[in-house]
């Protein structure tokens, strides 16, 4: 395929070459030879192996574990292709990190967010194209277009074909998640419920109350991400007690770090489904109930119908 006005070359980081692989497959193209690798010092160095000169270049680099090390990788690339005279440049972003940065939470604290939106503008990018963003708003830290996609119609296709939707209701795990949830509670056509948390310190949840009548239904945990996995585990822990049959999630973006995956394994929670937007680690693969949802023909679509000057925004109508 090719590009309304030039050529289409996608350059995968090293975040996550195996997603980037599967939407290269999906285009049917072949990802553009190019060197991302490290000095001694550790250090990156980067160099396009392959002739962009007036080509619509989309880079797929999520900027997940080690985070600063993979932003990094993403401005070096995009610095590399602007210098090689490349006619745009479209970074895309499966997980963009720091999203939950999007505020100042006290005195003399940073907006990390809007501080990584101007690196990567400045770096030379033309558009982001990402995945579930944290905050919408984070969308306006940006001068550039930014295409925030969403993964809600992967995981509506997987929830009709593996439940009896007569017994499913969707719960959001904290109030901030309302939103989402009632999202896709309103795409499935099910009850919603809500989890009142009260957070006392940064990575860890107290779960107080349920809002809603759970018993007797296979309940639907849906949030943006799961990290340290503490919120799910407490919130499933709320809906069994409240008498609810069986306790699922689905989550965007696993970031999973620590000993994430090991707590969800021991959980009372059914199945955690995750996407491939961050790469699994082997914890995450061997972890029987954590199952990986494949984002790359969503991503695909997006890349080419904004290589082809489409609507974008119709995948989600």
């Amino acid at each position: 395929m090719s590009a309304k006005n030039g050529s289409i070359k996608l350059v995968a980081g090293n975040s996550n070459p195996a997603l980037a692989q599967e939407i290269a497959n999906g285009l049917g193209l072949s990802l553009t030879k190019a060197v991302v690798r490290r000095f001694a010092d550790m250090e990156i160095f980067v160099e396009i192996q392959e002739n962009v000169r007036g080509s619509d270049v989309f880079i797929i680099q999520s900027t997940s574990f080690p985070a600063n090390d993979h932003l990094m990788e993403l401005l070096i690339i995009t610095d590399a292709l602007r210098r090689a005279s490349a006619r745009r440049i479209t970074a895309v972003i499966p997980y963009f990190g720091y999203a939950r940065q999007d505020r100042k939470v006290g005195s003399r604290a940073p907006i990390s967010a809007k501080l990584v939106a101007n690196l990567i503008t400045h770096a030379g990018v033309d558009r982001v194209m990402t995945l579930d963003l944290h905050a919408n708003q984070i969308q306006g830290f940006f001068d550039i277009p930014v295409d925030n996609l969403f993964a809600s119609p992967v995981m509506v296709r997987d929830i009709k074909e593996r439940f009896d939707l007569a017994n499913v209701m969707v719960v959001s795990p904290d109030v901030g998640g309302v939103v989402r949830a009632r999202g896709l509670a309103k795409r499935i056509n099910t009850p919603l419920a809500i989890i009142d948390k009260r957070r006392e310190r940064a990575g860890e949840s107290e779960v107080m109350n349920v809002i809603g009548e759970v018993a007797g239904y296979t309940c639907i945990l849906v949030d943006d991400i799961v990290d340290s996995g503490g919120t799910l585990v407490n919130a499933a822990d709320a809906l069994i007690n409240n008498g609810a049959k069986e306790v699922y999630a689905y989550i965007s973006h696993g970031v999973l770090s620590g000993g994430a995956a090991a707590r969800i394994a021991s959980s009372k929670m059914k199945e955690l489904v995750i996407t491939d937007s961050i790469l699994p680690t082997e914890a995450v693969n061997k972890a029987a109930n954590i199952r990986t949802l494949p984002i790359a023909p969503l991503i695909g679509e997006a890349i080419s119908r904004t290589a082809s000057e489409e609507s974008v925004s119709s995948l989600f109508d």
